[in-house]
């Protein structure tokens, strides 16, 4: 045959292919969503997410300095409260002494190097088990955004890095960038869940938050799995109000919704890889029918081709100890 191009000189050996390689994964990439629960000392491993576990704060502040020598360095934080603390506003949200301020400050003043975002939604809070405050069955828009506002101010005054609004309200991010600016606090990064779909794939994340809806769905919120261009609508509506990263989840099932918002963003784009896709591969890989490193590292490189800068997974510190090896 009388070829001047054959693409397979370019893959005869590892060093050719590293060295053309197009995509390229590094622990900086990883942020690690991580459990908090209340208490001293305690471990409570997740039943639906092999290997992941709650923690209270004194123990998550050991785990991550094993985690930093992996060179893990960012922590997406999520409280696992008691319903006994839960009402139909969330008030536990602003409570200048509960679960996560309290987190938040062991682990700053613990690990002054690491990098922590603190997730902004009603859900883990409420009685009802929703990301806003609920009227006759109804998720009510407007007045949410003012909880989520205070929310985002408290949280900045604990001391994260991030918020990270997950509630899918409209006009959210403008009202928490205005709140956050007012107030002083204009170097507090904001992540928007842009584009955060009605999925299948957050049955383990509930199970671990007992956050699940006490009645009906999010579907009135959350996006509908059918649509591309409205995640374009909502990725332009966010940027312009001021968000600092936008977010696609679930991943997998979502990457060409990751490729196009990359292709109009101005700012990074992160995609999370949620639990029940985390859940999926443990358990085809315990069942003996995909080799799961692989498989982990294959994902994650869809990801950062997709055009993902940042990637949540709770695989993080199994990819960054992957990559060190």
């Amino acid at each position: 045959m009388k070829l001047t191009q054959r693409p397979r000189r370019n893959r005869k050996n590892q060093q050719i292919r590293d060295l053309t390689a197009e995509t390229h994964l590094l622990p900086q990439h990883l942020i690690y969503p991580v459990f908090v629960c209340e208490g001293s000392n305690v471990e409570s491993p997740i039943k639906t997410l092999a290997g992941q576990s709650r923690w209270s704060p004194d123990l998550l502040s050991k785990k991550v300095a094993q985690w930093k020598k992996l060179g893990l360095t960012h922590f997406a934080l999520f409280p696992q409260i008691s319903e006994d603390k839960k009402n139909s506003r969330g008030t536990e949200a602003l409570n200048d002494n509960g679960l996560l301020p309290n987190t938040i400050k062991r682990l700053k003043d613990d690990h002054a190097d690491i990098c922590l975002i603190t997730d902004v939604a009603l859900d883990p809070f409420s009685s009802d088990g929703h990301d806003g405050i609920v009227e006759n069955g109804r998720i009510l828009n407007d007045e949410s955004v003012e909880i989520l506002a205070e929310m985002s101010l408290k949280q900045a005054e604990w001391g994260t890095d991030w918020v990270a609004p997950s509630d899918m309200m409209d006009g959210r991010i403008g009202a928490i960038r205005k709140k956050l600016d007012q107030t002083g606090y204009t170097e507090t990064n904001i992540l928007a869940y842009t584009a955060k779909y009605a999925s299948s794939f957050y049955g383990p994340f509930r199970d671990a938050l007992q956050s699940a809806p006490k009645f009906g769905d999010k579907k009135t919120y959350q996006m509908d799995p059918r649509n591309i261009k409205e995640a374009v609508r909502e990725a332009k509506l966010d940027l312009s109000e001021g968000a600092d990263m936008i977010m696609v989840k679930p991943g997998l099932p979502y990457l060409d919704v990751i490729a196009r918002l990359k292709r109009i963003s101005d700012v990074p784009v992160a995609a999370y890889n949620v639990s029940g896709e985390y859940a999926m591969i443990k358990a085809a890989a315990a069942a003996g029918a995909l080799d799961e490193n692989r498989a982990i590292l294959e994902v994650m490189t869809s990801f950062r081709r997709a055009g993902s800068d940042a990637i949540l997974t709770y695989f993080a510190p199994q990819v960054a100890e992957l990559l060190r090896q």
